[in-house]
């Protein structure tokens, strides 16, 4: 009884629900209409239409690779380095976060970059938009400052190395310098300095664990790990040195002088 009740009761719901899609249909068809979307292949009618879809796909592949500018040709590179190696000298594993140290890094950037973007905003943008300039003289001095920037933090050692290595005579100007040479040299020249601000910033924590895990060998506490102890000391070395304040200024001094 109980289950021809329920069949019953399921029929019945099935057939209210299969008439209320067959009056409300209509009514949701004509109130949200779906869109159409054509994509063709086929002949340009004029030159100019060839020449705008060029400039759709060129300004598509700048912002697939904006990411990777960012990073490259900025100070980025130099910043989250210095603050990885900081978190792996503490030993805090997982703290501050990944998210933290990108976002520090990135907003840092920010801040040493606008001089940089502010002049590449006045030579290059406005003009190009305000249409007094082609966008070939645009990229031109969007180049100009970027190279400049570069140059300052690049070392000539590394730079020689890669027009020695491409075959590329000695440039008379700075502006000669191609930037298929000077990014490359530019991004050794960042890791380089990192990796020295790394060790500069490994020493002080190495100390103290060696000094902690001497003074727990002495007492026969050879199954505490040092890293447990010695923890604590770091922090606490790190806020009375302010070293936040150290780090960050230090970074920020060494691109603005």
């Amino acid at each position: 009884m109980n289950r021809r009740k329920y069949i019953s009761t399921t029929l019945l719901i099935t057939t209210i629900l299969l008439l209320l899609s067959g009056v409300f249909s209509p009514v949701y068809s004509q109130s949200v209409p779906i869109p159409s979307i054509h994509i063709a292949i086929g002949e340009a009618e004029e030159p100019g239409d060839l020449a705008v879809t060029l400039k759709i796909l060129f300004l598509i592949t700048i912002l697939s690779i904006a990411p990777t500018i960012l990073i490259m040709l900025t100070s980025f590179t130099r910043m989250v380095v210095v603050f990885s190696f900081l978190r792996h000298a503490m030993g805090t594993q997982q703290m501050p976060p990944n998210q933290v140290i990108i976002s520090l890094a990135l907003f840092l950037t920010f801040f040493i970059m606008t001089p940089v973007w502010n002049e590449i905003n006045h030579n290059a943008l406005q003009p190009f938009l305000a249409k007094e300039i082609s966008y070939e003289k645009a990229l031109d001095q969007v180049a100009k400052p970027l190279r400049e920037f570069m140059l300052k933090q690049t070392r000539e050692k590394d730079l020689a190395l890669l027009m020695k290595v491409s075959k590329i005579k000695k440039p008379r100007m700075a502006s000669d310098v191609p930037l298929t040479t000077l990014i490359p040299a530019f991004v050794i020249s960042e890791l380089r300095i990192a990796f020295q601000i790394g060790f500069i910033i490994y020493v002080p924590f190495l100390i103290l664990d060696m000094v902690v895990a001497c003074v727990l060998l002495s007492m026969g506490m050879l199954m505490l790990p040092p890293i447990m102890i010695s923890l604590p000391f770091k922090l606490l070395l790190f806020v009375l040195v302010d070293g936040w304040y150290l780090i960050v200024g230090s970074l920020i001094r060494s691109f603005v002088s």
